[in-house]
């Protein structure tokens, strides 16, 4: 997992902040609260990232409450990766000691952002990086500088958001992942 998270999340030579929400490698996202997604979710996710011939599933845990925001990620064999805290207050991220430097936490929360929270709160984030969001039912594209940053087709249940498929390729940082998602609780 971490050779592959590592390689989703960086990019060619030194990067960001591994705290840093960035949607790519010059596209600093501007956060907006955890409150702003409108509603509180606890989700069970899946996924599958694919870099290069590279491909890793593993299994992510997502808590949002108007306060606070919670992801842990965990390995195949059930070992905590990381967990990325974000309150009004900022991000905090706790990584295993084994996870490489490269791995970019702030770069999976800025695509959790970008995919989940409301539209206009997406684009507000964006805006200052320069960046468009292009959304409907069904998926979201994030432009900058002429060039796509971020596709993402939807596969929701009649659930909502945080139940069903989503596949989106990470064109700035270069990996795709797939994502099968249960909102705890439906």
């Amino acid at each position: 997992m971490a050779v592959l998270l590592g390689a989703c999340a960086t990019g060619p030579g030194t990067g960001p902040d591994a705290r840093a929400p960035m949607i790519g490698p010059t596209q600093r996202l501007a956060l907006p609260r955890p409150a702003d997604l409108g509603r509180s979710v606890e989700a069970a996710q899946l996924i599958t990232a694919r870099r290069g011939g590279d491909t890793f599933v593993f299994e992510g845990h997502v808590s949002v409450t108007p306060e606070r925001f919670t992801l842990v990620g965990l390995d195949t064999l059930g070992r905590r990766a990381m967990t990325v805290t974000w309150t009004d207050a900022g991000v905090e991220v706790e990584t295993a000691p084994w996870l490489p430097d490269g791995v970019r936490p702030g770069a999976m929360l800025a695509d959790l952002v970008v995919l989940y929270w409301p539209d206009a709160v997406v684009r507000k984030a964006l805006a200052p990086a320069g960046a468009e969001l292009a959304a409907d039912a069904t998926s979201r594209t994030v432009r900058a500088d002429g060039q796509d940053l971020l596709r993402a087709r939807y596969g929701w249940t009649v659930g909502g958001p945080w139940t069903g498929t989503l596949t989106y390729a990470n064109l700035a940082w270069g990996y795709e992942i797939e994502v099968q998602s249960q909102e705890q609780g439906q």
